[in-house]
Formats: structure tokens, sequence, C-alpha cells
């Protein structure tokens, strides 16, 4: 007999051991189909109108995506924060992975098993059963015309009937019988189809008899076996054919049809036990995943949670330790630093407290003598036009330094209230215009020695505020003071704006300015631009710090601005309202003439105003002023000083972020000049 060749298998994977009913295929010479075009859903992404590539711009796919991830934010946040839920949802996807990579390995390994199992008994049982049918067409004529042994099994026209009778008698329900004729004219004849066990003949594949009819050897192949009877379902079988010759001579075939409904019944089972095994090792190994992460992320979760409390001011705070493993270690050395850290602000606070016991105590302690000292200065100050000139002159000087001697008496209590947490606010509404008319008022003789002019932009309307007078006039003062020492003899401009729930006033003066990285160092105590200068007005060096502590009491930011020979802005930014946070100011802290926006305009081409940009900002009630540009650039520097925040001032790099948006600015009018 010819050997067989089978160089493939039916796919057993997909619940199925054999092709689906109509797609049989010959193991030899079986060739892909062609290939399919693309689906309706392909057809759509890629050639669909809502998701071309202009699309992702528009606003459908936009809502769309906004759809989708709005639910899936919640579980976004909780997988970002949550590194217990990354790893076990991480083991569970590796573990199904591999548990199913096994799976498909362990399915094909048994399905190849119980398919070659399968065909190497098919061929022994069909060879026997064609070797039968050889045997029965080639019997020798017995001398009463019958043909020996088969004599009594009629004639030839029910001879086939008989042999797929016999056939099939040594296998019930194990396999059937298909005879067929090599002709197409066999219907109603002796060499019409004959089946056994209810077979439907149209089972036999076409490609399959094409094949027998070719060759002279033995085929097979896997098809769906069909009943006449439709109460029988198809099943997967597999066909083993070939093709010989009848009494007459005629060739038909001959075909052995294996059901393999119990390969498919072992398979399944398989398949269930294996499923049912690695979900089970699947789920084990996530539990075993959350118990071993929970003993890493507890200790970590619980310093964590004792860092917060620590950041908190709560440093008597430390961790439990258990054991002597490497946590234990990490907690052992958590305890130390936290040890250590409480023990340094400890002597820090202690190290304050005695500096501003100290300056309390020396401030207080100085005003009994100071006092004397000043009622003895005054009675020589008064009788130094009986002196001589050298020693009237001397008394003058002592007057002077006695008055500055008391301010700076004055701001170091002032200081060790702010330090000690005294200070109170005497919040009432107040109009910062006549703030200003009082401090400019006062430093009128100041800008006449020096020949400036303080002019006043923006008071046109009121700029009310929920704000302590006393305080905020000694802020404006001291910055109106300073504008005024420092501008060179130059004009000095005081602007009021007001814009949502923040009032503010900028001071800018055109003198020195200030180098780059002073701005966040101006408001330090006891600091100076240049200790070479002359403190003609009797400076203390902590006007600004005290100034940065009532901006600060009242929730509002100070914030300095300059360049170098370009002048300086400080900028004073308060709520309208008291305990009213503030989103912004209504003033851009960098002011639209300094050199970097003049620069900025003539790159652009952009006109100035009357050689000044101003800048733009909100329609003030009563306000009949025409609007102008706004700035075309944020500056480059904001030093704020944020309330609450321990620092006296805080750099940004990226521009003004704060600033709310600009209120429409007034033309600049200049204010009378007030002398004595």
């Amino acid at each position: 007999m010819v050997s067989v060749t089978r160089p493939g298998r039916a796919d057993m994977s997909s619940g199925s051991v054999a092709p689906k009913p109509g797609e049989p295929g010959v193991r030899t010479g079986r060739a892909a189909g062609p290939g399919r075009g693309p689906s309706r859903f392909g057809r759509l992404l890629h050639g669909g109108r809502m998701l071309q590539e202009s699309a992702p711009g528009g606003p459908v796919p936009r809502l769309v995506m906004r759809w989708v991830r709005r639910p899936l934010l919640p579980a976004v946040r909780l997988w970002r924060r949550n590194i217990q839920l990354r790893v076990v949802v991480s083991t569970l996807l590796m573990s199904l992975g591999v548990v199913v990579l096994l799976g498909f390995v362990v399915i094909g390994q048994v399905r190849n098993g119980l398919l070659d199992a399968k065909g190497r008994a098919a061929q022994s049982q069909a060879a026997g059963g064609f070797a039968v049918a050889r045997e029965k067409a080639n019997a020798p004529i017995g001398p009463g015309g019958g043909q020996g042994d088969n004599a009594a099994d009629g004639n030839a026209r029910t001879w086939r009937s008989d042999l797929v009778v016999q056939l099939s008698s040594g296998g019930q329900g194990a396999f059937n019988v298909v005879a067929l004729s090599a002709d197409a004219q066999g219907a109603g004849t002796s060499r019409a189809p004959r089946t056994s066990g209810g077979v439907d003949p149209a089972s036999i594949p076409q490609d399959l008899r094409d094949a027998v009819r070719q060759g002279g050897g033995t085929f097979e192949t896997y098809l769906s076996i069909r009943y006449t009877d439709n109460v029988v379902e198809p099943e997967p079988g597999l066909v083993v054919g070939t093709q010989l010759n009848d009494i007459e001579g005629n060739p038909y075939e001959l075909y052995y049809l294996f059901p393999l409904a119990q390969e498919e019944q072992s398979l399944n089972l398989v398949r269930g036990t294996l499923a049912t095994a690695g979900l089970f090792v699947v789920v084990l190994l996530g539990a075993i995943a959350w118990l071993v992460v929970r003993q890493i992320v507890t200790p970590v979760r619980m310093a964590a949670g004792i860092a917060e409390r620590l950041a908190a001011g709560r440093l008597q705070e430390r961790m439990k330790v258990t054991g002597e493993d490497d946590i234990a270690r990490l907690g052992e050395a958590f305890n130390k630093m936290a040890q250590n850290l409480q023990l340094k602000i400890q002597q820090l606070e202690e190290l304050s407290r005695m500096q501003r016991r100290f300056v309390s105590d020396v401030s207080h302690e100085l005003r009994t003598p100071l006092t004397t000292v000043r009622m003895a200065a005054d009675v020589i100050h008064e009788a130094r036009s009986d002196f001589d000139p050298v020693t009237a002159r001397s008394a003058e000087l002592l007057g002077d330094q006695l008055d500055r001697f008391e301010s700076l008496l004055s701001d170091l209590l002032e200081i060790s209230r702010f330090d000690a947490g005294a200070a109170a606010l005497e919040a009432e509404p107040i109009d910062l215009r006549e703030v200003v008319r009082r401090v400019i008022g006062g430093a009128e003789p100041l800008a006449e020695r020096k020949g400036s002019r303080i002019r006043v932009v923006g008071d046109e309307q009121p700029v009310v505020a929920e704000a302590d007078a006393r305080r905020v006039e000694r802020v404006l003062r001291n910055l109106v003071v300073n504008a005024v020492e420092h501008g060179d003899g130059k004009d000095v401009v005081v602007r009021m704006a007001v814009a949502g729930g923040a009032v503010a006033v900028a001071v800018r003066d055109y003198g020195v300015g200030l180098k780059p990285g002073e701005a966040t160092r101006v408001f330090n105590r006891f600091w100076r631009a240049d200790p070479a200068r002359a403190r003609t007005t009797g400076g203390t060096g902590l006007g600004l710090s005290i100034a940065v502590e009532d901006a600060r009491l009242h929730g509002g930011w100070l914030q300095a601005w300059g360049e170098p020979g370009g002048g300086s802005q400080f900028r004073l930014t308060l709520p309208r309202t008291a305990d009213e946070p503030l989103r912004g100011s209504p003033i851009p802290l960098e002011p639209e003439d300094s050199r970097q926006n003049r620069e900025r305009a003539a790159s652009s081409g952009k006109p100035e105003a009357n050689g000044h940009r101003m800048t733009s900002v909100p329609v003030q009630s009563g306000s009949d002023k025409s609007s102008l540009p706004p700035r075309s650039a944020p500056p480059e520097v904001d030093p704020t000083a944020l309330p609450g925040n321990g620092s006296r001032v805080v750099a940004r790099q990226a521009g003004e972020r704060g600033d709310l948006p600009a209120a429409r600015a007034s033309s600049e009018r200049e204010d009378t000049t007030r002398g004595r």
C-alpha cells in the first residue's frame, strides 16, 4: 500500500478538531485562501470621516476622548498613587500570560497526541477493510456461475451494498463506510453511492475525491461528517479513502469515516482542567504578591505618614520598629533622623527665642536711659546759640543721631513683635488715595531737596480696601522715601489700581535700580544695595523688613523689581476684603517702560504711547478713559513675599503668573507739585 502523506493537522484549539462544515481541506497541498479585504471597521478607521488626519483637532474627537477619559480618571489616579495595586496587577497579568502560554502548549501537545493516535488507528482499520474489499473483488467464479464464497451474495447490482454492510459491521459507532462511483453516471445503477450509518455521501470533500481518482494510494483528511437524518448534528471526523475495482472491473472509491467525538471530549476535559488550575494559580499568585508587597508597602506608608506629620510640626512622631531586617533598619534610621531634626529645631527655636527676648529686653531697657539722654540733648540743643560754632554743630549732630536712635529702637521693638507673633491688625475700610496723599505730603520736603517730583497715576476713582491705615501708611512712606532717596533727582511715579478682589499701589523710580539677584535680598534686615551710600534720611535698615511683614499681616504681597541703571519698582498688593486670598495683582510688577519691554516693542515694531507703554487694566466704575493696548511680554522676575510661607521674597523665572488682567489705564496726569 502506498504510504500516506500527512503534511498538516487540523486546528482543534478553537473548540473543534475538524474544519467547519463546508470548509474541509486535504492535508496534501492545502494552501491558504486569498486574503480578505479590509473590514468595515478598518475602513472606518483608515478612511472614515471621523478619524481623518485633520480630525484629531476637531470637536467630535475631543468630545469623544473627554467622554471616554472622564470615568477612567479615578482609576488612573488610584493606579498612580497605589504601588501595591500596581505590583499586584502586574503580577496577575504576567501570571495570566504565563498560564495562558503554558495552556496553549499543553493543549497543543495533547491535541497532537490524540490526533496521531487516532490517525494510526484509522490507517490500520482502513487498511484491513481495503484488503478485504480487494479479496472480494478478485475472488474466482465457482462452477455454478457464482464467485466462490460470494455466490450467495447476489449479482453485481448488490455487491457494493453487501460490501459496505460487511465492512461496517465490525465497527458499529466507531466508523462508517462509504462507497462512491468513480464516474458521474453511477446514480441509479449498481455504481450508486452506498453508505452506512446514515452518512450523507456529500460529506466527502470534492478535493479529496479528486486526489483519490488521480493518485494510486491512500489519502486522508479531516472533515465534518453530515447525516441524512437531520436529527443528528454534524460532527468532526477523519476520513481515509482509496480507489479500488469492483467485480466487474469498474473503479470505485471506498472511504472509512472515523468520528472524533471522543477525542474532542477528551480535549475539552483537558481544557477545562487547565483553565480551572490556571485560574487557581493566578489567584494564588495574586494573593501571594499582595501579601508580600503589603509587608514592604506598609512600613513605607507608615514612614510617609510620619514624615507628613513631622512636616506639620509634630516632631515627636516616630516609626514603630519590629525585627532586625532592612525595613527595621530603615525605621531606626528614620527615627534617628527625626530625633536629630527635632533636637536641631528645638535648639534653633530656643536660640530664636533668646534673640527675640534679648532684642525686646534691650529695646525696653534702653528706653529709660534714652529718655534721660534725650532730655539732656534737648537742653543742649536749645542752648546751642550760646556755644561756639564747633560745639553748636556737635549739639545738632547729637540731636539728629538721637532721632535716628529712637527710630531704630522703635523698629527693633516692632520687629520683635512680628517675631513673637504679637502683631495685631486693626483693619477697616480705607481709601488708599488719602493714605497716598499723606505720604506724599510728608515726603515732598525731601523730594524738593533731591530735585525730584512725585507724580500720582490712577487716583481718579476710589481705591478702597479693608486694611490697617497706620501700617499701610508706614509701608508706603518707606517705599516713597526710598524711591526719592535712590532716584538720583528723577521723577517718582506712584500708581494705584483696583481689579477683582485686589488693590495695588506701585512706586516707580528711575534711579540706580537693582542688580540681578538683589530683588530677592532687598527685604532682608539691615541689607543695603550700596554699603558706601550715606543714609541722608536717617534710615535704620529695617524699613523694608517691617514693610513686608506688614504686607504679610494683611495677607498681601510686597514685591520688588529693578534693573541696573533703569530704576526700580516696588508693588504693594492687598486684598480688598480682609482674609480674602489673593489671586493676582492689577498692576504688573515689571513696568511698561522698562528697558526690556522697550526693546521688545522696538523689535516687534509696535508703537509706544507718549514714550511709555502703559498696561491695560479692566474698566473701573466711573472711568471714562479710553483703553490702551496691553503689554506684549511678561516680566522675567517676580520676587514675591507670599503670606504665611515663611520666605521674604520668592523669585519667578517665567514671568508674573499671579497678575490679574490689567485694568484699563488712564492717561498719566501730573499732579501739582507740592512744596513749602
